[in-house]
């Protein structure tokens, strides 16, 4: 049985609290984990697109993520999409 797809509160919610949690986190950073973690975007020129964003910048906000919420799987040399995916998180994100 699938999931059902998360909403735009869903997304914002996340990105939200992940960039609460971690103040260092851009808004395009955050958002990029949160739709790595929600299932709605695992590259680069699909975040950009579904947000309206400029490709160079996601790529740029990707590349200065702090190490540890991303894993890069794939980088197209051509197109410079890179596929992630979610790191493992211990919950609450970020504390002890």
């Amino acid at each position: 049985m699938s999931r059902p797809a998360p909403d735009a509160g869903d997304f914002l919610a996340l990105a939200a609290r992940l960039q609460a949690e971690k103040p260092q986190l851009s808004g395009i950073q955050a958002g990029l984990v949160a739709a790595a973690r929600l299932g709605i975007a695992n590259d680069s020129r699909a975040f950009a697109r579904l947000l309206g964003l400029a490709h160079a910048l996601v790529l740029r906000e990707l590349n200065a993520l702090p190490e540890g919420l991303l894993r890069i799987e794939q980088r197209d040399t051509r197109t410079l999409r890179t596929r992630y995916a979610p790191m493992t998180i211990p919950e609450p994100f970020g504390g002890e």
